[in-house]
Formats: C-alpha cells, structure tokens, sequence
C-alpha cells in the first residue's frame, strides 16, 4: 500500500490526507512544522485531548469554535476558568461537550502556568523531549519520547496527556518529521526544522 495520496496539485502527500479535502491545508501549512509558542502548544496538547476517541476531522471542524470558548488557549485566561466557565463550555454545542475533557484544559492550563513559572516557558520543558534520532515515518503510535514526556506532564498533575496523545502531538508541532518519505512536504519540515531555534531550557 503506498504511503501517499496525490495531493489537489497533483504531487504525493501523506496518505492521511486523502480522508478529508480539508486536511490537504492542515498537512502543508502545519502539521510537522516545528512550534516554539506556548499559547499554540497549549492550544494542540488541548485539542488532542479533546480528540481522544473522536476522530482528528471532527475537532479540525470545531477548533474556531474552541478556540472563542477557550479565549485562544490563552494560559492565564484559561487557568482562571472556574465552575460558571464549565457551565458555559458544557452549553456550548459548537464544541466536544465532555466536562472531563474540559475540566482537564483548566486543570492543564493551571499546570501550565507552574511549569512557566519553574522553568521559564512550556515550549522550553516539551522541547528538551524532542527525540534524537527518529525512525521510519508513520509506523508507531508512541515512542520512548512521547512516554517519557507523557509521564513527566501525568507527574506533574496534566491529564488526558497519555502517550498516544503525546505522539500524536509532537508529530504536528514539528518536535519529530513524520511526513512519508515520498511526501512533498517532507523536505520542507526538514528545512523548517533545522532552521528552528530550539528554546532554551
């Protein structure tokens, strides 16, 4: 089975991409390109815990929605979020309606705040996970990295962070290229990635 799908040009891109018409936009302009901001990682490590037993199309749809009811994923914003916030999220049908899931984003973004305060940004704590060497693309749900933050971010009272959820993370914000081999986008990322400054820890 190939690992690609022609894209609307013509030219091969990821496989996963043939689900959806929509997520032919999501692959080339974000997903594998590397992000160093804390509000955007927040906002990702939400939105795949938002995912969890839903599929990636569903939330795609949604995220403007999420997005107005989150205030942007603003960390401070979100952090002070309390029981009328819930109310209000649970009211909310442009969203996933799961109290759970939302309690967990409050619950993340408190921790979020933490881990800035101790060490300086968030992106700084995910980043010093990135993988070293990375194998073949698309072939494994978890890796030791994703376990390894996953356990971190559970230590430090994150939920709905489990590895899967990691993995799934850190192919789209760029911390590994997952793109196939044959993908147009594949070199891009990797010329994205080595011109990315890694923050500093």
């Amino acid at each position: 089975m190939s690992t690609t799908v022609p894209g609307p040009d013509g030219k091969p891109r990821c496989r996963w991409c043939g689900v959806a018409p929509e997520f032919f936009e999501y692959h080339d302009t974000e997903w594998g390109f590397p992000v160093g901001d804390d509000q955007r990682l927040f906002e990702k490590l939400s939105l795949e815990g938002f995912q969890s037993g839903l599929s990636w199309r569903t939330i795609l749809a949604k995220r403007e929605n999420f997005r107005a009811a989150f205030h942007g994923f603003d960390i401070e914003r979100v952090a002070r979020f309390g029981a009328r916030d819930v109310t209000r999220l649970l009211a909310d049908a442009g969203i996933v309606r799961h109290r759970g899931k939302i309690e967990a984003v409050i619950n993340n973004a408190q921790r979020a705040r933490e881990l800035i305060d101790r060490d300086g940004s968030l992106a700084s704590f995910i980043w010093s996970y990135e993988p070293k060497r990375h194998g073949a693309p698309q072939i494994v749900a978890t890796s030791a990295e994703s376990i390894a933050l996953s356990k971190a971010l559970k230590k430090l009272g994150w939920k709905f962070v489990g590895p899967t959820t990691v993995y799934a993370f850190m192919q789209a914000m760029g911390l590994v290229n997952d793109h196939a081999l044959e993908c147009v986008l594949r070199p891009k990322v990797e010329r994205a990635r080595a011109k990315f400054r890694r923050p500093a820890s």
